[in-house]
């Protein structure tokens, strides 16, 4: 009986092999390249998705746009690609017969709130397994990127190719230490730098959309935040900037959040004064990849498009040396520019020191009084040949900012990405560091955002915040922490700061503690306490906090002060600003990522509530795309 039982055991066990193998060959797959309808471009890091009931299967793109769904079953799907930056794309019916590679190549459209386009399916090809499928081998000899190196600079001539050497990652981060809290009793100033970067946004939506969690050190929450837009007033006094504050809940603990925001003034482009323009542009062989040099010329041809006749433009590329390729030439010149630019190639070593040199000769020969002169660097960060420490490179830049000749930052690629080298030239070049990871981004920096990008409105702009110990039991900065000060570096004018550009918003955020509840020098000298006499006993009971602000003009080198005190008066939830909730979920989303210890009951879900709850006009889309961004920080975190 037992070895009749053992015998059917061993029949049905091969019949259901044998199904299991029948079924594996009538497989098919799904496959293609997802590209920019304007320009062609790969959509690298895109999500493809198919669905059949409960049946569904994802993957993503690659470097090449292509992607591949093997082992698709027999029958008809829902497929779906969406992409930060793009109109999301969807087709019904998509059949897959047995045996079939289903051909699907796309085009998508930058999204574009006002008015939505379309996407399309360029090409729809069906085969059979026995034509062999594409490759990203294929796709590389289609996008015809060989090309012969003549020189170790690579500035002019060929096109760029892509390096088929194994993938080290190099990049860098600084370490961060989060902000913890403080006593009033003990610590009642608080006082920091503005920070108007926000590459760490852009840089951290790169890691989630290629699937990977963010480095800790990659995560400032402070240039998050002040990534968007804020609805903040203009300035209607002599100062270039308004300030707001509100207090109210904290979502994610039981304590209180006070809400700062800086407004600078907002200037039409046509406003704009002259600009002397010096792109400095690594062309060096760490360049030499499609999300680079591709890229950055395309960033760059939007950024020519937007300037007039009163503008002018040099180009300085550096490699293994460093050189002029376009002299000062007025942006009338439109075609000349473009055509200086779009003769780069990559190729050697990285001068960067010798290339900054270099630019801020160029920018100094060509300055113009009372203009923006200014020096816009592009690289990947990666300096190899002469002066390349972080120590080194801040001190000669330093140097360089006393000639009124401020400095923009702008980094691509990954893989080695110096994100710390970047942050730190630009904080010591009296500048701002954006990262450029799409076309999308390209124009919110370069286009939309161009007044703040390359107009400074004040620099050296300081924060100091006296909070009243009557009222206020403790404290803790979100973010800010590579910009905190000491309480005398506030009315020291020698103390270098921050800068605000036309139109740029600086916001901040403190979790209070209130009494009773909650969880819990020589000259220059500090100001006198407004919340304590002499005795220190407490005074004003009326208020919460005073908040100080001191700038400098452009050119200036004695700064200005504006004060601002706020009520001891809560505001209920409903009736705080959209600014206030969607800075708060920002701030969430970044704690989250850094696995904050400070990050309470926050979760993304709660993230994505409080954003759509304060999501407000969203005229450009950016606040949208953070809630996409949150919902894909789910599956990846």
């Amino acid at each position: 009986m037992k070895t009749i039982a053992l015998r059917f055991t061993f029949l049905l066990l091969s019949m259901t092999l044998a199904i299991a193998g029948w079924s594996q060959s009538n497989l098919g797959s799904i496959t293609g390249k997802i590209t920019d309808k304007n320009s062609g471009d790969p959509v690298i890091s895109a999500f493809v998705i198919i669905k059949n009931g409960n049946h569904k299967r994802q993957t993503k793109t690659d470097k090449l746009g292509a992607y591949e769904i093997k082992n698709v079953r027999p029958g008809s799907y829902d497929l779906s690609v969406t992409m930060l930056g793009y109109e999301d794309y969807k087709k019904k019916d998509v059949k897959v017969n047995s045996k079939q590679i289903k051909h699907l190549n796309i085009q998508m459209t930058i999204d574009a709130p006002n008015p939505p386009k379309e996407i399309e399916v360029v090409e729809e090809v069906d085969a059979e397994y026995d034509h062999a499928p594409v490759t990203r081998t294929d796709a590389l000899k289609d996008m015809g990127r060989s090309r012969k190196t003549s020189s170790n600079l690579g500035w002019a001539g060929g096109s760029i190719s892509r390096s088929e050497a194994p993938y080290h990652n190099t990049e860098s981060y600084n370490a961060i230490e989060e902000n913890g809290y403080k006593l009033t009793t003990t610590s009642p100033l608080s006082t920091f730098s503005v920070d108007v970067d926000a590459a760490s946004y852009s840089n951290v939506r790169r890691f989630l959309m290629q699937g990977q969690k963010p480095e800790k050190g990659a995560v400032r929450v402070e240039e998050m935040i002040n990534y968007f837009d804020y609805d903040y007033p203009n300035p209607t006094d002599e100062h270039p900037f308004s300030i707001t504050t509100e207090i109210g809940d904290c979502p994610w603990s039981k304590n209180k959040l006070v809400h700062i925001g800086l407004q600078g003034e907002r200037i039409d482009k046509t406003d704009l004064p002259a600009s002397n323009l010096v792109f400095l542009l690594d062309v060096s062989g760490s360049m030499n990849s499609p999300n680079k040099l591709p890229l950055l010329k395309k960033s760059f041809r939007m950024l020519v498009n937007e300037l007039s006749e009163r503008d002018r433009i040099a180009i300085v590329v550096y490699a293994g040396a460093a050189g002029v390729v376009l002299n000062s030439t007025s942006a009338d010149n439109n075609s000349q520019i473009l055509e200086a630019l779009e003769k780069l190639s990559a190729g050697g070593s990285t001068a960067g020191g010798a290339g900054i040199e270099l630019a801020y000769k160029v920018a100094q020969e060509n300055f113009i009084d009372g203009g923006n002169n200014r020096v816009i660097l592009a690289t990947d960060g990666d300096f190899n040949i002469g002066m390349s420490s972080d120590a080194s490179m801040k001190q000669l830049i330093e140097k360089k900012r006393e000639t009124g000749i401020f400095l923009t930052c702008l980094g691509f690629g990954t893989g080695n990405l110096k994100d710390s080298k970047m942050e730190t030239l630009a904080d010591a070049g009296n500048g701002n560091y954006a990262y450029i990871d799409n076309v999308f981004e390209a124009k919110k920096v370069l286009v939309t955002e161009i007044g703040a990008t390359l107009v400074t409105l004040a620099k050296d702009v300081k924060i100091q915040v006296e909070f009243n110990p009557a009222v206020v039991e403790s404290y803790r900065l979100v973010g800010y922490e590579n910009r905190l000060l000491n309480a005398e570096d506030f009315n020291d004018d020698k103390k270098d700061a921050g800068e605000i550009g036309a139109g740029h918003s600086v916001t901040a955020l403190y979790e209070v503690v209130l009494k009773g509840e909650g969880e819990t020098a020589t000259t220059p000298s500090v100001d006198p306490l407004r919340y304590q006499d002499a005795d220190g006993k407490p005074t004003r009971l009326n208020e919460l906090l005073t908040v100080k602000f001191r700038y400098k003009d452009p050119n200036g080198s004695k700064s200005k002060l504006l004060e601002r005190h706020l009520k001891n008066e809560i505001t209920r939830w409903e009736k705080l600003s959209d600014n206030y909730k969607f800075s708060a979920a920002v701030a969430g989303f970044g704690m989250l990522l850094r696995e904050s210890e400070y990050a309470g009951d926050m979760l993304f879900d709660k993230v994505i509530e409080l954003a759509e709850q304060g999501i407000g006009d969203d005229k450009n889309g950016y606040r949208a795309e953070f809630i996409k961004l949150v919902d894909a920080a789910k599956m990846v975190c």
